[in-house]
């Protein structure tokens, strides 16, 4: 099918806008970001809503350095948007199935990061379990086609799939807080039971997408960092619970093994 002179000019402007709003969208991401950091203005984030998100809020609350990584996501992010940017990228198939959901999950983040500033913490859970839902999308989107590159493989698979394992445990966490506030007393059951059922989704989705995506690394460290952070928390810091470290730290240890597991049989069938 011959593509008309019409047409190609409007795939050209199709392409071009879609790459300056992913690179917008970035930068917008990280200025809300660092407005929700309330280095200028806002409260911190662990500080706001109540303080139901900080890392003594409840049993499945990652420990405070667990944060960190945002900075090297909002790094990724960013790398991401700027080569997605270049002529090179221009018509490229794959950025072409990427980048708007690339952008969706930027201003997700965004909204994300004002709701619990505007102290609706109810609100915030909706919000990031639509992120949650976008991100898996755009694994599904980068487990269907493999990168051209090692420069692709870093800032496009590696820096989206560590956006989406830390969300997986940010959301678990999330929710945690959300029923927290609410008065959730969880019918009756023992705190440390809820916690360790958290953790086993959280470790099911983990081993889902190691089998699935052929044992990627980004997901699995960002996850696992989550997840170790949980058990530091809550060794250090209230509440105290051995039981929940320990489980936390099983669940890492699942998932790194359902990773090398999925990464040895996709390189053993990738060699024939």
């Amino acid at each position: 099918m011959t593509t008309t002179p019409s047409r190609a000019s409007a795939e050209l402007g199709h392409d071009a806008a879609r790459q300056a709003v992913v690179l917008v969208s970035s930068v917008l991401a990280i200025v809300a970001a660092f407005l929700g950091s309330g280095v200028i203005v806002g409260t911190p984030i662990q500080e706001a809503a109540g303080g139901y998100l900080d890392a003594d809020s409840t049993l499945i609350a990652p420990g405070t350095g667990a944060f960190r990584i945002w900075s090297v996501i909002y790094v990724g992010m960013l790398a991401y948007a700027i080569w997605q940017a270049l002529p090179a990228q221009r018509h490229d198939e794959r950025q072409r199935r990427l980048g708007w959901w690339v952008t969706a999950s930027l201003l997700l983040n965004a909204v994300w990061i004002f709701t619990v500033q505007l102290d609706l913490l109810w609100l915030s859970l909706p919000v990031i379990a639509l992120l949650l839902a976008v991100l898996c999308r755009l694994f599904v989107l980068l487990r269907r086609s493999a990168p051209k590159n090692r420069v692709e493989a870093v800032v496009a698979d590696g820096a989206i799939g560590l956006y989406l394992g830390w969300v997986i445990i940010a959301t678990a966490a999330n929710a945690a807080a959300v029923l927290t506030a609410a008065g959730f007393r969880g019918f009756g059951l023992a705190p440390e039971l809820w916690a360790a059922l958290v953790l086993a989704v959280a470790a099911a989705v983990g081993v889902a997408l190691a089998l699935w995506g052929g044992g990627r690394i980004a997901p699995t460290l960002s996850l696992c960092w989550g997840i170790c952070w949980v058990a530091i928390a809550r060794t250090t810091d209230e509440p105290r619970s051995d039981t929940t470290a320990l489980v936390a730290l099983l669940a890492a240890a699942v998932i790194i093994a359902a990773s090398a597991f999925a990464r040895v049989r996709a390189e053993r069938r990738a060699r024939g």
